[in-house]
């Protein structure tokens, strides 16, 4: 299969959508899987991951929802609430969907920049074992050293980090990501979605090539077996549209082997995921 590994829908609103500014305007509709779907098979890719948006239960459940009624949807990282007591029970629950691959919370908006090591999450990731779920690492730079501590602690767990860490593309910068980011992928259990790279770029003025540096980092660090290819969609549309940003890394990996291009298209999402 060729999997889409990162993408979100949503039913759009205001009041849960916040984030959502005016410079990304285009994104104040809905995003839905009938929306997406032309756009996937334009490419000839045959499945997608759909990541949480908000941090709500009701998402989760919708999320779910969908995917159970999709064939494009082959699984689900939503959001359940780490720190809480309730945890296992919202688990145990969403689990009975085979949809359900993975958990991610919005840790780049959290004041704190150690959140991630708070015992509370601590004793929240430990309870996605139980249930042989993935977790999404959403983080900017700076978060490197934390989520290189968090993910020391869970050899087993598998961990799978979001938009290659949001380095500073636009300004150019590399030194520092590229540091933490090595440390990071020391650890066998993590994987790299090799997504959400245009929207650090500069959006009026990216061109592919900006990105050629940050992947090579990327590449060399995590190896070919342990990096999928996301959209982002439609997050990445404010910058450029779908096939666009498929087909520049598709572009960067066409003289790699077959071997290791399907595992960055698809294989590697797979495994790390456990798509059945």
């Amino acid at each position: 299969m060729k999997i889409d590994s990162h993408h979100h829908l949503w039913n759009y609103s205001s009041e849960e959508y916040g984030w959502i500014d005016e410079q990304m305007a285009l994104l104040k509709r809905d995003f839905l899987p009938a929306h997406l779907a032309p756009h996937v098979k334009s490419i000839g890719f045959d499945g997608t991951i759909a990541v949480q948006a908000r941090q709500s239960i009701e998402e989760t459940e919708w999320l779910l929802g969908l995917a159970e009624k999709s064939e494009l949807i082959k699984g689900v990282v939503g959001w359940v609430p780490l720190c809480s007591s309730s945890v296992d029970e919202h688990l145990k629950r969403f689990s009975k969907s085979p949809k359900l691959v993975g958990v991610r919370h919005v840790l780049q908006d959290e004041p704190d920049d150690r959140f991630m090591l708070r015992p509370e999450f601590l004793n929240g990731l430990k309870c996605l074992s139980q249930y042989d779920l993935a977790y999404d690492i959403l983080i900017f730079p700076k978060h490197l050293g934390a989520a290189t501590e968090l993910v020391s602690m869970f050899p087993k767990q598998r961990f799978i980090l979001d938009h290659i860490a949001k380095p500073p593309i636009k300004e150019g910068a590399i030194d520092a990501w590229k540091v933490g980011l090595e440390r990071l992928a020391q650890y066998p259990n993590v994987w790299c979605k090799l997504s959400g790279m245009v929207t650090e770029a500069d959006w009026a003025k990216w061109k592919p090539t900006h990105l050629t540096p940050y992947l090579d980092v990327v590449f060399k660090a995590f190896g070919t077996q342990r990096l999928m290819i996301g959209s982002d969609w439609p997050v990445c549309t404010v910058v450029a549209e779908y096939q666009l940003v498929m087909e520049t890394v598709l572009t960067y990996i066409s003289a790699l082997s077959d071997e290791d291009q399907a595992a960055i298209t698809g294989g590697n999402a797979v495994r790390a995921y456990k798509l059945g």
